[in-house]
């Protein structure tokens, strides 16, 4: 994983201080009172579906098009709307008081075959390392999130920051 050195210009991952330092990132506070939305864009490119499909006005990219995701926490009810609709597939919902020792992590997911409520996966971090085995407790698919699912697992509270997603299962025979 990166370090604090490294980031998103040399390794193509953020950096934790990167990551703190966007617009995007909740405070701690937020994440302590509930399911909360994380935006992990750290790049001025031309993007806003996130803003557009936010019907709290939870998310503000303004003009320019090129500005990074302001979140505003208070404002968000954590309805992953936004998930699925991001073209860099940078938004999260991390849940850091779903139980005394687990969070929840929900991401956008495009592979098939796709995983069933209940599985066991191995979670993944930004670099794509396997960090633990998760529980999947949930896995959306509604016809507004086009062809993308938002799946939620389970994992252990210290990774709730860390998961991104799920290492991908492998294809029936």
């Amino acid at each position: 994983m990166a370090d604090s050195k490294d980031g998103l210009r040399r390794t193509g991952i953020p950096s934790q201080e990167e990551l703190e330092a966007s617009p995007g990132w909740p405070s701690a506070e937020a994440l302590a009172r509930g399911p909360i939305v994380v935006i992990e864009c750290v790049q001025d490119i031309p993007c806003n579906p996130c803003e557009l499909v936010c019907g709290k006005s939870a998310i503000y990219v303004g003009d320019p098009i090129t500005n990074l995701p302001v979140f505003v926490s208070d404002q968000c009810d954590a309805c992953s709307q936004c998930i699925p609709i991001c073209p860099g597939q940078a938004i999260f919902r991390v849940d850091m008081t779903y139980g005394p020792d687990t969070a929840l992590v929900s991401f956008p997911y495009e592979f098939l075959p796709m995983p069933e409520k209940g599985d066991i996966v191995q979670a993944v971090n930004r670099a794509g390392e396997v960090v633990c085995d998760a529980n999947v407790v949930r896995v959306q698919r509604p016809k507004s999130f086009d062809l993308t699912a938002v799946i939620t697992i389970e994992v252990p509270k210290e990774l709730g920051m860390v998961v991104r997603s799920m290492k991908r299962l492998p294809r029936e025979a």
